[in-house]
């Protein structure tokens, strides 16, 4: 027997592969399945169960693509109803897989047909837990992804719901066993996530916040939803994909994969509501790109900050890719929903400025030149997390996140030059991009963020935790 996490950075999501004695099975698949496809084979093994801790919001699973190609069935928990054939579990239903028993128990609270999956061995001892969005390493999944979908269903009832969960049926589990969790840091579907992506359950009884055993459940609601910001707009968007079902990956990538002259693109991008993405690297955009195009590099965290800034799974996408890598950014688009890229920029960038068509840029700085012009009348603005800026920001600084940058447009400046920075040069370029494609263009982009900037003779604001000390 053997267990295996998969695990896709860009995304901070863990899938699992389970094999024992000829057959597997797969939990929380991402949309390209070939990868499961070509482990099972290699274990000669045929993929039985495709198991779903729940119906994702974060991600397009690609349970319905893995059951076409392997002949698996699929698996939700109970309350779940999907759109297409699959087994609904009920609580405490057992599957076998080889010599492995795997046994669905139901923990609604992240969503209402939240399921975990105890996996028992040959020996008949519990080995593991698979938690999805139930209980991550370090923190617990958010309670408010289903109020996009149904009113009634209030993050304090959902939050209440998983206390429950929790209280009833994980933590009366035994402490040795393994907690595989779907995410890890950077992961939207929670808000204290560990970079450590599977850990002991006994461990966690005793650093998890979320899972101290003398907290009330009016303790655990608060300090749940304390700090929980509002879920990336795409969000409810892929819960619908999900539950309701999806074109095929492999249509996908086939009607994507177009290769556009200059000409045929730019004839594309003036029909209306295109985007122009650019996901080459940060240093390439702002030397030269197409005037009005957003840029999220596909070097960073790029399917959630396209799934977070452009927001419509619908939004009609052209793309310039460095070559070589247009059915990857294709892919990886598809993993958020962004299944409408009508071509890409055939020869890139340089095929754009040899067809003689105009190119824009960004004024880009060192941190030393920022250091040399800094003054007491300049504006800055931090592009990092709330949390970020509060533990070092340059003195006087104004945060402005960029997950939040379409909200607060309207609070960047509009008259004199300001400058903009990040932690290390990706986000900011995001931002410029964007308040550039709405009309703003005195923008000064600091290179290599407050990572560079702390090099210099700038003065930065550190935080200090106040003494508790009477």
């Amino acid at each position: 027997m053997k267990i295996e996490q998969i695990y896709t950075g860009c995304i901070a999501q863990a899938a699992y592969y389970l094999e024992s004695n000829g057959e597997a099975a797969i939990f929380d698949p991402l949309r390209e399945v070939q990868p499961y496809l070509d482990k099972a084979a290699k274990d000669n093994a045929k993929i039985k169960y495709i198991f779903e801790t729940h119906f994702h919001a974060d991600f397009v699973s690609g349970h319905l693509d893995l059951a076409k190609k392997s002949g698996g069935k699929i698996v939700y928990g109970p309350t779940a109803e999907p759109a297409f054939e699959a087994i609904i579990t009920e609580d405490n239903q057992e599957f076998k897989v080889g010599n492995y028993t795997i046994k669905a128990i139901h923990t609604p609270g992240h969503t209402l047909e939240s399921t975990c999956y105890l996996l028992t061995d040959e020996n008949g001892k519990q080995h593991g837990i698979i938690t999805g969005d139930t209980l991550f390493i370090g923190d617990v999944g958010r309670p408010d992804l289903a109020q996009a979908l149904t009113e009634e269903l209030t993050q304090e009832k959902l939050a209440s719901y998983l206390f429950d969960s929790l209280r009833n049926k994980i933590m009366p589990l035994g402490d040795d066993l393994i907690v595989y969790p779907s995410h890890g840091a950077g992961s939207a579907c929670g808000k204290n996530m560990s970079k450590e992506t599977t850990d002991t359950l006994g461990n966690q009884k005793r650093t998890n916040y979320a899972l101290r055993a003398d907290m009330t459940k009016e303790e655990f609601t608060k300090e749940l939803l304390d700090g929980l910001g509002l879920p990336p707009a795409y969000f409810p968007q892929n819960v619908m994909l999900n539950i309701k079902g999806y074109d095929s990956l492999d249509t996908i990538i086939l009607k994507s994969k177009v290769g556009l002259s200059s000409n045929e693109f730019e004839a594309v991008a003036n029909q209306g509501d295109v985007v122009v993405l650019d996901v080459r690297h940060e240093n390439d955009f702002v030397k030269a790109h197409i005037p009005y195009s957003i840029f999220i590099g596909i070097q960073g965290n790029f399917a959630p900050w396209v799934g977070s800034l452009l927001r419509d799974v619908n939004q009609k996408l052209l793309l310039v890719i460095p070559a070589g890598r247009e059915e990857e950014t294709i892919t990886r688009l598809s993993r958020v929903g962004f299944d409408h890229v009508l071509g890409y920029l055939n020869g890139g960038i340089e095929a754009w400025i040899e067809a003689g068509f105009e190119t824009d840029s960004i004024k880009s700085i060192t941190p030393e030149e920022f250091s040399n012009q800094l003054n007491a009348d300049s504006t800055v603005i931090d592009a990092r997390k709330p949390g970020e800026f509060e533990a070092e920001h340059v003195e006087n600084a104004i945060n402005i996140p960029l997950d939040s940058v379409n909200e607060n447009f309207q609070s960047v400046p509009k008259g004199k030059d300001f400058y903009l920075h990040c932690a290390g040069g990706y986000r900011s370029v995001i931002m410029a991009s964007i308040l550039k494609s709405r009309g703003i263009h005195n923008i000064i982009n600091v290179e290599k963020g407050i990572n560079g900037i702390k090099q210099t003779a700038v003065t930065c604001t550190q935080f200090v935790c106040p003494s508790t000390k009477k």
